[in-house]
């Protein structure tokens, strides 16, 4: 299995299979037809670990736009309803 790289991507959702927040979150990003390259923690711990040292945070999701880390499922929404997401998701377009 080759590693991906998350900064060879424009949008990354860090989530696991099991968390409702991450259906959300990638539920969202759909909406706007945006592509993301989705890394399930779970898969292994590398991946968490990866996460960590990228967000420093431990919980899914956590999701990076650009390589800026904006959060998890709550500030990807805030973005949407101040109207500021499909401005960030069109500069990384």
């Amino acid at each position: 299995m080759s590693k991906r790289d998350p900064s060879a991507s424009q949008v990354v959702v860090y989530s696991s299979p099991y968390c409702g927040y991450c259906v959300a979150a990638k539920r969202l990003l759909r909406s706007k037809g945006t592509d993301f390259l989705e890394i399930n923690v779970v898969s292994g711990p590398e991946r968490r670990r990866e996460m960590l040292e990228l967000t420093g945070q431990q919980t899914v999701p956590q999701i990076l736009i650009g390589g800026r880390h904006v959060g998890g499922y709550a500030e990807l929404n805030e973005l949407e309803t101040k109207g500021k997401l499909d401005a960030l998701l069109a500069e990384e377009a």
